[in-house]
């Protein structure tokens, strides 16, 4: 075992430990724009999941009045917080302005979460559960042979199940669910990245932090998780996002095996 692998194993077992602890500190992040009539009522559901859970809403100057009743939310708790950015930005660049709002701080584990309870809040104490033993838990809609999808439309269940597919076939990305964006990332995972060379910003966005961090060697496990249409609200998803996705994959792919990735 070398003297760098040896290391490693101790960063490991410490971050195990602080994951542990009872004093750590977990931050869920929510990206928002017009979501006013689901996130007061996610807000609460969140929380009382871990005691050690804060929540970061990112709120893209929402219409309609979003950002206020997050800012309500953060008032009534100081484990709710709120970044308030101008127009509509992009789910990539709000996860980004988040992690690195996170990383100021001493969040031992950070998790991106929708906003519109296709997430079952239910699940985070499993997440976290299997954040002991590795790096980045991926909350997974097809695992184990099974499709956990509730309340969409035929076309909807196949743009993503085959999306996750074509990404797979095109990165060698060894995950069932590279389109998910219900999963949790260790700290040191985040460190690790450089956010400035990230270039996704909608579908593959998520595609492209799950492939950088994997060619970092940082660990990945998949669990089931029930995702459900949105109670209420709009989907952001177009068709422009889907065009986006098909061919930057690719360019993913072209980085990657140039070593520029």
């Amino acid at each position: 075992m070398s003297d760098g692998d040896l290391v490693r194993d101790q960063d490991l077992v410490r971050d195990q430990d602080l994951v542990a602890d009872r004093d750590a500190r977990f931050v869920v992040i929510i990206p928002t724009y017009n979501e006013a009539d689901n996130l007061a009522r996610l807000v609460p559901r969140v929380l009382e999941q871990d005691p050690r859970i804060d929540i970061l809403v990112v709120d893209d100057d929402s219409p309609d009045g979003t950002g206020d009743i997050a800012d309500g939310l953060s008032r009534e708790s100081d484990r709710v917080h709120v970044l308030h950015r101008s127009g509509k930005q992009g789910l990539g660049k709000a996860y980004i302005a988040a992690f690195r709002w996170g990383l100021e701080r001493d969040y031992a584990l950070f998790f991106e979460m929708d906003a519109d309870f296709s997430h079952r809040p239910s699940a985070l104490p499993l997440f976290i559960e299997k954040a002991r033993e590795f790096d980045i838990v991926l909350g997974s809609r097809y695992v184990d042979g099974r499709v956990t999808v509730i309340n969409w439309p035929m076309s909807r269940l196949l743009i993503s199940y085959f999306g996750s597919w074509y990404a797979r076939f095109v990165t060698r990305l060894p995950v069932r669910d590279a389109t998910g964006g219900f999963n949790c990332w260790r700290r040191e995972v985040l460190e690790s990245l450089d956010f400035d060379r990230i270039q996704s910003n909608g579908y593959t966005f998520q595609i492209e932090l799950k492939l950088r961090a994997w060619r970092k060697g940082f660990t990945f496990t998949e669990i089931p998780i029930v995702f459900e249409e949105r109670e209420s609200g709009e989907s952001k998803m177009s068709k422009k996002i889907v065009r986006e996705a098909i061919w930057k994959v690719w360019k993913l792919r072209f980085l990657d095996l140039i070593g520029r990735l």
